[in-house]
């Protein structure tokens, strides 16, 4: 009972645009890699770079490097569409942990993952992980929310997570759209489902099913 109630012990409620300062520190690690491209290597996580040349922190770094600008602006969109409605309803505190979290443990199952499948040449990069973390978070606290997809097909945003989830299975299990990291992705929707529930004690699929 103590372990349960130090775990979903709510943070003091504060805001300060932390979602911003997120996108902030992205641009300018991008801006950073396109000066010098070695940042690129030295940041993004690579399985044989993180064991044989104990580059620990790429399986936090990863996070905020990007491949290209539509990379980055793709993932920066995201987070400040869902980022900031998530910040604003559990405060900064709360919205960093989540993202900074979800990032890191995508890091880490990924590292797993491409050690077990002897994947040594990948460079992980991008916020995607976390992104996705983000967006399972929105249509758990914003159920009723409803998304355009394309500026004109509304999709509730509960059904839309879903439908991302399902074409993120299809595409691995396919090798569609290869290139994208689509396990991370998964892993991102898998952690901000056991943080709803732990965190938050929310279970998406209760919240879900009463819509």
């Amino acid at each position: 009972m103590k372990l349960k109630s130090f775990m979903r012990k709510p943070f003091r409620y504060t805001f300060w645009n932390a979602s911003l300062y997120i996108i902030g520190i992205n641009m300018l690690v991008y801006l950073l890699t396109y000066i010098n491209p070695d940042f690129s290597k030295i940041l993004s996580m690579n399985p044989l770079f993180v064991i044989k040349g104990g580059m620990y922190w790429q399986i936090f770094t990863y996070q905020f490097v990007h491949g290209g600008l539509s990379h980055l602006v793709f993932n920066m969109l995201g987070v400040f569409i869902f980022g900031l409605a998530v910040e604003q309803r559990t405060g900064s505190k709360e919205f960093l942990l989540l993202y900074l979290l979800s990032g890191t443990l995508c890091g880490a199952f990924s590292f797993l993952l491409y050690i077990l499948t002897g994947t040594w040449y990948v460079f992980l990069m991008g916020a995607s992980g976390a992104l996705f973390a983000l967006m399972l978070a929105y249509a758990v606290l914003y159920p009723d929310s409803v998304m355009l997809i394309w500026g004109i097909v509304p999709v509730p945003a509960p059904l839309l997570v879903l439908g991302y989830a399902a074409l993120e299975v299809i595409y691995m299990f396919t090798g569609t759209n290869q290139g994208v990291a689509h396990s991370t992705h998964l892993i991102g929707f898998a952690v901000a489902w056991v943080y709803c529930m732990v965190r938050f004690g929310i279970n998406p699929i209760k919240v879900w099913s009463r819509r």
